[in-house]
């Protein structure tokens, strides 16, 4: 670990409305739905879930500027330090997230002022005493703001801090191709596929052959198996099975995100790989078991 400020976390903030059909959808009609508003994006729900946990954290993105208050307001309420840049042109990012009765998710995503942010969004010093900057797979997929991306992993290589990165999504990775992925994010300190994005990016369904796979590109892989738990692998040994309380879940949005901040907080507070998975899986059960991806 590299320093004792905070932990950077950089990339996705956004607007979740979260949509639950109350009976079948009624095509050129109404259906009752249970609709809320919530601050949501990868990246940011990470960035809470480590300040609840009492982590120092701060969290970097790009908003609209009728948001900014309304963003930065939830974030610093969960201990983390916003630096929010406004965007005098795109509004904030947003996404629809239609809930079934299953607990999946079909979600509708604009990102919006995500795709305009910037490395010079990043304040001048913070990753200078930074433990960890952590990067989500949505900041490499669209070609303005990967470059703001590549820029930070550089500049966080240079001064000796580690970086972790969520794929984040098997779709867009589909898009640019696991080699591209591979050949933009290796070298990092963490890497958390899910299963899916896991067999993308390895070339094979099986969870534990993937985080083998994977650990040739990244100090240690977790492959997160939602309610099975998940494949710890550090390069050079044998993946660990890591088991989990399996639940029926509420809602299923940010589980991801709070599993990499349990681990994360874990981790820079001294415990191994595979403690720092069982405690992320801990905070994942909270996760699913309330409506929105936050704490």
């Amino acid at each position: 670990m590299s320093g004792p400020g905070r932990v950077v976390v950089v990339g996705d903030v956004v607007t979740d409305v979260l949509v639950r059909p109350l009976g079948p959808l009624t095509p050129d009609s109404d259906t009752r739905a249970s609709i809320v508003r919530r601050p949501g994006g990868s990246a940011a729900n990470l960035a809470a879930w480590l300040g609840s946990l009492g982590a120092p954290v701060s969290f970097v993105g790009r908003v609209g500027a009728v948001d900014r208050d309304f963003h930065a307001g939830h974030l610093t309420a969960l201990g983390v330090q916003p630096h929010l840049a406004v965007d005098p042109e795109r509004e904030t990012g947003t996404i629809v997230v239609v809930l079934d009765d299953a607990g999946r998710r079909t979600m509708l995503t604009d990102r919006a002022a995500n795709l305009a942010l910037t490395a010079d969004d990043v304040p001048a010093g913070l990753l200078e005493q930074a433990p960890l900057l952590h990067l989500t797979g949505y900041s490499f997929f669209e070609p303005g703001v990967r470059a703001a991306a590549l820029e930070l992993v550089s500049r966080a290589r240079a001064l000796g801090v580690p970086v972790s990165v969520d794929p984040s999504s098997v779709a867009f990775l589909h898009d640019v191709g696991a080699e591209q992925f591979l050949a933009w994010t290796s070298g990092a300190r963490f890497c958390f596929p899910n299963r899916d994005e896991a067999a993308e990016l390895a070339g094979t369904g099986d969870p534990r052959r993937a985080a083998e796979v994977l650990s040739a590109h990244y100090g240690t892989v977790v492959v997160t198996l939602d309610g099975d738990g998940c494949v710890v692998a550090d390069r050079g040994t044998d993946p660990v099975a890591v088991p989990a309380d399996r639940l029926v879940p509420v809602d299923p949005t940010g589980a991801g995100d709070a599993f990499c901040a349990g681990f994360l907080d874990a981790w820079c507070r001294g415990l191994d790989p595979v403690a720092a998975a069982a405690a992320g899986a801990g905070v994942a059960r909270r996760a699913v078991a309330r409506l929105g991806g936050r704490p």
